[in-house]
């Protein structure tokens, strides 16, 4: 499913919205490729109205556009000081996980395989919406970056829309690109979710 570059993520806007839901597009030809979308327990909805989401576990489940099926799916279980996010492909085996670090500026996953091995590091700007993908020598794998959905919608809303842009390198690790997509996503999350 992600063996493109580039992906433009739009977050559906809602106001007091306690589940998100994400659009992947292909920003070549504009086409929804995939939906990210949470689905939780009738009690974590409940719980997010008086708990920070970011605190509550989740799972975002990445189906098809074109037949609706589970293709990847995220989970998070309670987070306090650091979150662990699992990455499970359609057949429920475990792809990876992230794993965020305790004090970082602008937040700072590490990404691991499924066999436990870090491969990558996804660190953000203090300074503003950007991350940085890269492998554990060093070398940029891809990047994050916030594409501005106007005034109004950000100002009123908690929609977030935001580009994820993997290298050449990464293109040449396909089976990376998948976790790099989802990095991207778990960002939002992750660190940037609202309550």
């Amino acid at each position: 499913m992600f063996i493109k570059p580039n992906y433009l993520i739009k977050e559906h806007a809602g106001i007091l919205k306690v589940t998100d839901t994400y659009d992947i597009i292909d920003p070549e030809t504009n086409t929804k490729i995939a939906e990210a979308k949470e689905n939780v327990s009738g009690w974590i909805k409940f719980g997010r109205l008086l708990i920070n989401k970011k605190l509550m576990p989740t799972l975002i489940e990445i189906k098809s556009a074109t037949d609706g099926s589970i293709q990847y799916s995220m989970k998070r279980g309670v987070s306090f000081f650091t979150s662990k996010v699992e990455v499970l492909d359609k057949n429920q085996t475990s792809m990876g996980y992230f794993k965020s670090r305790m004090f970082s500026f602008g937040g700072h996953f590490d990404v691991y395989g499924s066999n436990d091995t870090k491969i990558a590091d996804v660190k953000g700007k203090w300074t503003g919406w950007e991350f940085k993908f890269t492998d554990t020598a060093g070398n940029e794998l891809g990047l994050v970056s916030k594409k501005w959905a106007g005034f109004g919608k950000e100002l009123f809303t908690s929609a977030d829309n935001y580009m994820i842009s993997l290298s050449p390198a990464a293109q040449d690790k396909k089976e990376i690109m998948p976790l790099l997509i989802m990095a991207g996503i778990a960002i939002d999350v992750v660190f940037k979710e609202k309550k």
